[in-house]
């Protein structure tokens, strides 16, 4: 099984690496019900299939992500890779909003840990830049975390450029974890490029776009997503964007199968093929979508097959 090493880091990981934000189950950003049990089946699938390490975040069904995850991982001989996050907490009614004050940080990394049922976090990762005037001073309660032991490595999410070189004053920035996809490539300008120059390990989310390039979604999917799905209210999922994006899955599905693999693998290696991209990460809901991605690991599309996809986004425009 292929694998990349992370950034400044001694972890080498798979190219596809396991979401677990859908498994949270509902909450304000959550993707409708999901039952534990499936999630947790999707997990070890996941993990038989080579897959070495899982992405959560205590925000993710409000710590329900992270439960999950302990529940899948509990009695194994050998466990992947964990990953989490920090900074965005909730109030008593369930509402999220982001913290980055170090008392804060110190809390929920207490909490993530009790709910993980681990000694230590492999990869801690600040979630969102918000409030942008506090994040050098939970960097800094990041980096004590590490010289702690609390957490191994310690990585940004959804930060500009500007941002990763105010916090890499006080520490080195082992990743990055930005948005990422054939519809979303804001991230290709100046960031990717810079986080190659500074060896900083990249694991992009969404490189389905939340399932649009799948191959699989339609209007009448949309129409039928639960009413508590966050996708109903994404822009990328309303009117003329929709249609466009579908047309675009088309393509994704045209070139997939003239190798026999589906559209949401050609997807995820349309992000990796980046050089700057050391892995995607992807949500799995159950063990039969796990299936339909894991050949994403060692697929790579052609450099006429990218020309290709790049004409057709262009004739879209």
């Amino acid at each position: 099984m292929e694998t990349r090493q992370l950034g400044n880091s001694d972890m080498h990981i798979t190219p596809v690496g396991f979401g677990a934000w859908a498994v949270g189950g509902p909450w304000k950003f959550g993707w409708g019900k999901q039952e534990d049990d499936e999630s947790i089946a999707a997990i070890h699938h996941a993990l038989d299939l080579g897959i070495n390490w899982i992405d959560t975040a205590a925000a993710y069904g409000l710590g329900h992500s992270e439960e999950v995850v302990a529940r899948a991982l509990k009695g194994l001989s050998q466990r992947p890779y964990v990953f989490t996050k920090c900074q965005t907490v909730w109030d008593e009614n369930g509402n999220p909003f982001g913290r980055l004050k170090k008392e804060s940080i110190r809390a929920e990394i207490d909490a993530s840990l009790r709910r993980l049922q681990i000694d230590v976090i492999d990869l801690y990762q600040m979630h969102w830049p918000d409030p942008d005037e506090d994040i050098v001073e939970a960097w800094t309660e990041m980096a004590k975390l590490k010289q702690e032991g609390k957490v191994r490595w310690i990585g940004v999410s959804n930060f500009s450029v500007s941002q990763m070189e105010r916090v890499s004053q006080i520490a080195p920035i082992t990743s990055l974890q930005p948005p990422y996809s054939l519809i979303k490539r804001g991230v290709e300008e100046s960031i990717l490029p810079y986080c190659g120059q500074h060896n900083i390990g990249v694991i992009v989310y969404s490189p389905m776009q939340s399932g649009l390039l799948t191959g699989r979604f339609t209007q009448a999917r949309m129409d039928s997503l639960a009413p508590d799905d966050w996708r109903r209210r994404e822009y990328e999922f309303q009117g003329p964007q929709l249609a466009r994006n579908l047309k675009l899955a088309g393509k994704l599905v045209e070139i997939a199968t003239r190798h026999g693999r589906s559209a949401g693998e050609a997807a995820v290696a349309w992000t990796l093929r980046r050089p700057e991209v050391t892995a995607a990460i992807v949500g799995f809901r159950n063990p039969a979508q796990v299936d339909g991605i894991i050949g994403a690991m060692d697929f790579r599309l052609t450099a006429d097959e990218i020309a290709e996809i790049e004409s057709f986004q262009a004739e879209l425009a």
